[in-house]
């Protein structure tokens, strides 16, 4: 039982190990403290919905290695991970959500009892399950330690993907091809949007190929009409309208590996500023995957999508596009580097972007992406849905 939720081999996780402890070494650190739930995860295989209590995964470079979480979730820790019982470490429940006491107290005693509470501690401080008491409480309960902010360690470990995440990304890609085969089904003038998401909802679920579809770290993002202008909008119960146009952010994922894919819908016929922006996105994204490949540079291929779009008169003031993979609520980029100016990350083989070239005017707005793996010819597309304006 313990072993059916294990995704990958013991080694691979070693060989994790292995990297982010040189990394710790390198950046000055004995002791790191991991909340990010996709970097526990991708250490240790811990995957559960328990990220909303505090927990983390603490490793150091000489050999220690344990989870550390609400009792309750000790169970799932076993189930999901091949550490032993003496590295799965719980707290007791009256420490949760407490105004008196805080979990990290109760971590600093055990890392007194272990002897590592004078050690040079890395915290992902700019994280989002990781909270200012939390610091705090570490703080003020190992006086003797020292800490640093290693924001992104672990998340830039996590940069180049092994063969099995890759196929777990395929398969993702598979489970949103699903998805926009049911859109195309079933989406029609007068059809509510949560009805709509409804269906996307459960496509996703269902999978395809036989390939389940786990939950997406983003809900599905989806704007008509003038809210095709705010990038962000989820859903309410508006009808959709005949000669309206729609943005439909998604992904798949499966095995918490997400592969993302937006792109626009019309029902009706569409005006001609959605048939000229589809040309011109769609020559983005043509141009970009050529680029894809071990030696660019981050910031070569925003400059390349910035120089086309002013070919053709269309301005765009934000990235193009982030490294994804593991995540989990609420994001599923890796937050390390970006497809924008400035960035001169070199991007190396199996590496793997959300290439993001969408629009927004004052009031509509074009999305057209791809989730792209980096290899040695340029980039291979993770998902093969029809890349164009869909018109229903």
């Amino acid at each position: 039982m313990k072993e059916s939720r294990r995704r990958f081999d013991k080694s691979e996780y070693e060989q994790r190990q292995h990297k982010t402890r040189a990394a710790m070494d390198k950046a000055g650190v004995d002791l790191l403290i991991v909340y990010d739930p996709a970097n526990m995860c991708w250490l240790t295989g811990y995957d559960g919905w328990s990220f909303y209590v505090h927990q983390c995964v603490v490793i150091s470079t000489d050999g220690a290695l344990f989870w550390y979480g609400r009792g309750i979730d000790t169970k799932g820790a076993e189930l999901t991970t091949d550490l032993s019982l003496d590295n799965i470490l719980p707290y007791p429940d009256d420490y949760v959500m407490s105004p008196d006491r805080h979990p990290m107290e109760f971590l600093a005693n055990i890392l007194k009892d272990k002897g590592l509470d004078k050690q040079r501690v890395g915290l992902e401080k700019d994280n989002y399950y990781f909270s200012a008491r939390a610091a705090e409480s570490l703080y003020q309960s190992l006086p003797e330690a020292s800490f640093s902010d290693q924001t992104g360690l672990v998340n830039w470990q996590r940069a180049v993907k092994s063969e099995t995440e890759l196929t777990y990304m395929r398969r993702a890609g598979k489970v949103i091809e699903g998805v926009y085969e049911r859109i195309m089904a079933v989406a029609e003038p007068g059809m509510r949007k949560n009805e709509l998401v409804a269906e996307i909802l459960h496509a996703g679920a269902m999978g395809k190929d036989g390939h389940y579809g786990d939950y997406t770290s983003f809900v599905p993002l989806i704007g008509a009409g003038d809210e095709a202008a705010a990038c962000h909008m989820t859903w309410d119960d508006k009808k959709l309208d005949n000669n309206e146009g729609m943005f439909l952010e998604l992904a798949g994922a499966y095995a918490r590996y997400h592969c993302p894919c937006s792109r626009t819908l019309f029902l009706g016929k569409p005006p001609q500023k959605y048939i000229d922006i589809e040309k011109v996105i769609g020559e983005c994204i043509e141009n970009a995957l050529e680029m894809f490949k071990p030696g660019v540079v981050c910031e070569e291929i925003s400059d390349n999508f910035t120089k086309t779009l002013k070919k053709y008169g269309y301005e765009k003031n934000n990235r193009v596009g982030y490294p994804i993979g593991l995540s989990y609520p609420p994001d599923w980029g890796e937050r390390t580097m970006s497809l924008r100016s400035s960035d001169t990350t070199v991007l190396e083989e199996n590496m793997t972007f959300h290439f993001m070239p969408a629009i927004w005017f004052d009031d509509w707005g074009f999305e057209m992406t791809e989730s792209i793996r980096v290899g040695q010819n340029g980039g291979e597309c993770l998902s093969n849905v029809p890349r164009q304006l869909l018109i229903k």
